[in-house]
């Protein structure tokens, strides 16, 4: 069993504590202790890191990626990040697509990116089920924390062009949403027969079209509705509520401008990709200062880099960038630790230090949010991964 002790480290907790210099122990793939002090006799011939000068945080996490599905160096050979050719494929599972040979895992291991929420683009109102996962290994079904972890809806832009270019529904704002209201009535009816049977103990023949809606409704995990235009926005909003869902509000590049709206939904933003040039006319108003304004308010916010659409390992300098425009750099480094772990519903197992939590660390020789910082090791389940 792999034992390391990390010594004399600024350590970070990102659980309501932080040591200037501290120690941590982990054996296996958990944290054992965290301590001002640790013997070094108790990491029984382990590794030690003498992080000495150097900040020690819970590894990274980007909380909306295509990484993997989208992959770099491969053009559309590589992409699967989007089945085109129907609207709602609520079926379709991130796993079957994310391949871990994407060179971009190890540019997210270097940058001491830990975790990410994988899965399908926003091509369709319904694209299909997210995987939460760590960023080393070979075999996907052992990378995996949470899967399925969200379910992935789409608004705007995105959908219109896909089909409406063509000459199909949806080729508007109100097709989407007409699309996505009878989705989720036909599902709540299979949902509500299916509970009824369990009840009763009547048999009752499962549906696979409709199967993948079971933990949505039961609240088990958010729709992850890609939302930029500020109305966009509101109407993910209206039908979440229409069914008693919980959501993440994806993007929220117009979050800005509709703050109590979203403060009073109750529901979560993930902002970004704030590095990205403005595409498409719903990012116009794309700013850091959206992650700010929105924390300021009291709405949890994560921050994302879309990858590929930007570069995963920019996910530090985009949070420090978003820092500098009023979020600060205590809620900028939640934004890519525990609040991102919150959002995606994996806090029990990653996000922060803490005993008995999944020994993912980050240390880097400054703030990670600063452009010349290096990140120094990157440890996932207990195992040093990367060493500067």
């Amino acid at each position: 069993m792999f034992i390391i002790l990390i010594r004399n480290g600024k350590i970070l907790t990102m659980a309501g504590r932080s040591f200037e210099r501290g120690c941590i122990l982990t054996r296996g793939r958990s944290i054992i202790k965290v301590s001002r002090h640790i013997d070094p006799g108790e990491n029984e011939d382990g590794e030690i890191i003498d992080a000495d000068g150097l900040w020690v945080l819970p590894g990274l996490i980007d909380a909306h990626s295509h990484i993997g599905i989208s992959g770099e160096k491969t053009g559309s050979v590589g992409d699967d990040s989007n089945e085109t050719s129907e609207p709602l494929t609520a079926y379709l599972k991130a796993i079957d697509a994310i391949n871990p040979m994407d060179a971009a895992f190890h540019c997210a291991i270097k940058a001491g990116i830990t975790s990410v929420m994988v899965g399908p683009g926003s091509s369709n109102v319904v694209g299909g089920q997210f995987a939460f996962i760590k960023t080393r290994g070979r075999n996907i079904d052992e990378m995996t924390v949470l899967e399925p972890a969200a379910m992935k809806i789409a608004f705007g832009e995105n959908p219109k062009t896909n089909y409406g270019d063509n000459n199909l529904m949806p080729s508007s704002r109100m097709s989407i949403g007409a699309m996505l209201r009878e989705e989720l009535l036909e599902a709540k009816r299979y949902f509500d027969k299916r509970q009824a049977a369990a009840g009763s103990g009547e048999s009752f023949d499962r549906d696979y079209r409709f199967e993948c809606w079971v933990p949505v409704f039961k609240r088990e995990i958010p729709l992850k509705a890609h939302v930029h235009r500020a109305d966009d926005i509101q109407t993910a909003i209206r039908i979440a509520k229409l069914y008693g869902l919980k959501m993440t509000l994806d993007h929220c590049t117009e979050g800005h401008l509709i703050i109590d709206e979203i403060k009073a939904s109750g529901f979560p933003a993930i902002v970004g990709p704030s590095l990205a040039s403005r595409t498409k006319v719903e990012v116009q108003y794309m700013d850091f200062k959206t992650a700010g304004l929105l924390s300021k308010a009291g709405v949890k916010v994560a921050i994302t880099t879309d990858h590929p659409v930007t570069l995963i390992q920019t996910l530090p300098l985009c949070a420090g960038l978003a820092a500098k425009e009023g979020l600060g750099v205590e809620a900028a480094l939640r934004s890519i630790t525990i609040h991102a772990a919150q959002i995606c519903g994996t806090d029990s197992v990653v996000g922060s230090i803490e005993e008995g939590k999944d020994a993912d660390i980050a240390i880097f020789d400054g703030n990670p949010m600063e452009t010349f910082t290096q990140c120094v090791y990157t440890i996932i389940n207990g195992e040093i991964v990367y060493s500067a």
